[in-house]
């Protein structure tokens, strides 16, 4: 699941940092993907401390809501599907139709939670914004993260761009997936291949998302009975 999604579990938390956590595992994937941290393995000495222990309480909640999103059989249908729509527009492409659907799926998710304001971004942005530096810094060194530089560089510009925000426009969905998908292949799409690729989209989200609220309460029955 993208930020939003994964703070929909969190939404009501208290806690700053405990929010931050649930969303640390991606934030550090976007600074380097070569990044395994495994905070379990000190869980002893985070759980010492109460600012810490919220940040890993965090962490562990989007670990599990991860598992059960990519394992569910709603995940996996609307990959399925969602690839076979965008086959043609991509087809003189290197892009992976399979990677690019797994991240649209997820990209959707946000876009309704934040269209159907289910969540608040920017409330999101004052949790992170809110969390304890000092903490946050001596949970990445526990996990084994010593310089934390690059980190909190990259952490302090996704807090100010506000990007998220973005996610309310369907034409902004299929620019971050251009992006994204920038970073991994050489290629270009004329503005007629992304008007397709922004129809395809707004298509798919309005006549077969309608269920999308099915996956949230997977998950959450889950959480708590797992």
């Amino acid at each position: 699941m993208n930020f939003l999604s994964h703070y929909y579990f969190e939404r009501f938390s208290w806690q700053p940092e405990r929010v931050t956590g649930c969303l640390l595992p991606d934030l550090l994937k976007n600074v380097d993907k070569s990044y395994a941290f495994r905070p379990e393995r000190y869980a002893r000495e985070l759980e010492k401390r109460k600012d810490t222990l919220a940040i890993f309480e965090g962490w562990k909640r989007h670990v599990e809501v991860d598992r059960l999103f990519h394992s569910s059989k709603y995940f996996i249908d609307h990959c399925h599907y969602f690839r076979r729509k965008i086959i043609v527009p991509l087809q003189n492409t290197e892009i992976r139709t399979t990677f690019f659907a797994h991240v649209a799926v997820e990209l959707f998710l946000d876009h309704l939670l934040i269209t159907n304001q289910l969540v608040n971004a920017e409330r999101l942005y004052e949790n992170l914004e809110g969390t304890n530096s000092y903490s946050l810094k001596r949970f990445l060194k526990i996990i084994g993260l010593q310089d934390t530089a690059l980190f909190f560089d990259f952490y302090q510009k996704f807090v100010d761009s506000r990007y998220i925000h973005k996610y309310e426009s369907v034409s902004s969905l299929v620019e971050a997936m251009i992006n994204i998908c920038k970073r991994l292949w050489s290629f270009s799409l004329s503005e007629e291949e992304k008007t397709e690729l922004t129809l395809i989209f707004e298509t798919y989200i309005q006549e077969d998302l309608q269920d999308y609220l099915e996956i949230f309460k997977y998950i959450q029955d889950r959480l708590f009975t797992e």
